[in-house]
């Protein structure tokens, strides 16, 4: 009797645990239901925050790959400190909904999220999902003054860069604020070829990228990461440069419609390529680098006379 009680209450915490969480799930998917249409119906449609669904679904897949660590790991709720997030998480939502704050709306978000898990589960399951949690980071869409205040001084500069890289090989060019001039063609640098959208898109991927492959090396994942916005940069000027080009010898049209469409995805592509040869570079170059350290080590060794 006492043996079947014990097995009854084993399965009655279980099943509750995980009731609380379908219950808290399902309460938080209703109350961000308007924050996701809007971003459905804004920011997700626009290039520069496209890649948001991608990001969540990515985060899921990070939970899913931990499903075993979390089946092992202790459950030690944290209710206090607990309620204390989620509360100033829902705070947040409930003000930044009034105030039409998107971006401020959709970071709530992981407070709330976080508040949950510690009220259910504890620190020691956060720390486990603390990098999905963290990676929806990405889905919040940047505000307009940032957005404005970096895409105007990119376009100036790559349109500045191209300009004098061509003048320098002879062509006709001028430059104008973003006006590139060349022979009888004025061409806009539009904001899409200042790099923003590329930017957040291919730092949510190299940051997936660090984490799945090169978590262990800190340091070759901070240089990938502090590399990932000049190789960005770099890709929008090799973009920007071809459609001058184009244009100088074929004419504007030829740069309209899907010529420009398939050199942002030629140069997004470029780009990842970029950040894959050089973390293969900064293996062989750590590989190098072990190898003659290991030499020397062995070579000062042989030096120290037996005593």
């Amino acid at each position: 009797m006492a043996q079947s009680y014990n097995l009854a209450a084993w399965t009655f915490y279980p099943l509750r645990r995980v009731g609380c969480y379908v219950l808290l799930l399902v309460a938080t998917l209703v109350a961000y239901i308007p924050t996701y249409s809007d971003l459905i119906q804004g920011p997700w449609q626009s290039e520069q925050e496209g890649h948001g669904p991608l990001i969540i679904a990515a985060s899921v897949w990070l939970v899913w790959m931990r499903r075993e660590q979390l089946a092992k790991a202790e459950s030690v709720p944290a209710p206090l400190i607990g309620w204390v997030v989620l509360l100033a998480g829902l705070a947040m939502l409930f003000m930044a909904r009034t105030q039409s704050l998107i971006s401020i709306e959709v970071f709530s978000e992981i407070p709330v999220i976080v508040g949950c898990i510690l009220m259910l589960s504890g620190w020691k399951v956060l720390k486990i999902l603390a990098f999905p949690i963290g990676f929806l980071f990405f889905t919040i869409p940047a505000p307009g003054w940032v957005v404005d205040g970096t895409t105007v001084p990119l376009k100036v500069f790559i349109s500045d860069s191209v300009t004098r890289l061509l003048y320098a090989a002879g062509y006709p060019i001028a430059q104008n604020g973003v006006v590139i001039i060349i022979g009888p063609y004025q061409l806009l640098v539009q904001d899409a070829c200042s790099g923003m959208n590329s930017i957040f898109a291919l730092s949510a991927i190299g940051v997936v990228y660090v984490y799945a492959f090169r978590w262990e090396s800190r340091l070759r994942s901070g240089i990938l990461l502090a590399a990932i916005v000049p190789i960005t940069i770099f890709a929008n000027f090799l973009r920007v440069l071809t459609l001058v080009l184009i244009a100088y010898y074929g004419g504007v049209d030829l740069i309209d419609g899907v010529l420009h469409d398939f050199t942002g995805i030629a140069l997004f592509v470029f780009a990842i390529m970029l950040v894959v040869l050089l973390d293969g570079l900064l293996g062989s170059v750590g590989t190098v680098g072990r190898a003659v350290w290991a030499y020397y080590d062995r070579a000062s060794l042989k030096q120290i006379p037996n005593l």
